[in-house]
């Protein structure tokens, strides 16, 4: 992977208080990253706030843009909308501290390091902003918008639906009338 100075915040150079930064993510970076699987067409906008602090910063990512995928329905490529906000504590650390390992949301990096490269973090987001399910938003009158064709022929080869029996309890049917030693003996000393 390339060394790309545009992801690189200097934040000893900053002064404390919010700071404003946007990012485009093109197919050229996703491509740097060795994503050239199912996606293309990558157009994501990241507005990061960078809200520094004396020992801390407040990273919040805003992502907006779109990817286009196949349909896991139909096949069919489409327009895929990303959208979510991440946030992100970078706490600073004394050299001696030693080595600390990153928790979820909360990155520790030495006050020796001048500049933090958020490439990897833009990356992460991106890839977590696209939903789980790529399926073809439905038309406004409800219907699917998949190609009918590939939604007949899915149809067709699902074939009737068969309740499935659940041979599990069919024991218990033969115990319904019968009662235990317990309740017979209930029975004669009642």
């Amino acid at each position: 992977m390339k060394h790309n100075r545009e992801f690189e915040i200097a934040w000893q150079g900053l002064k404390p208080g919010l700071h404003t930064f946007v990012y485009e993510i093109d197919n050229k970076f996703m491509h740097e990253r060795n994503n050239d699987g199912e996606f293309k067409d990558w157009n994501a906008k990241i507005t990061l706030n960078f809200d520094k602090k004396n020992s801390f910063f407040l990273l919040h990512f805003d992502i907006d843009g779109g990817v286009t995928a196949p349909c896991d329905r139909c096949g069919e490529d489409f327009r895929i909308a990303l959208w979510d906000e991440f946030n992100l504590v970078i706490k600073l650390m004394g050299e001696e501290a030693g080595e600390i390992d990153d928790e979820d949301d909360v990155v520790f990096i030495p006050r020796s390091e001048t500049v933090i490269d958020i490439s990897d973090w833009l990356y992460e987001f991106v890839m977590l902003s696209i939903p789980l399910q790529h399926v073809h938003p439905d038309k406004e009158d409800g219907e699917p918008a998949c190609d009918p064709k590939v939604l007949k022929l899915l149809d067709k080869l699902s074939g009737p639906e068969e309740k499935v029996k659940n041979d599990i309890w069919k024991g218990l049917d033969a115990l319904k009338g019968k009662k235990t030693k317990a309740e017979k003996g209930k029975k004669l000393k009642g």
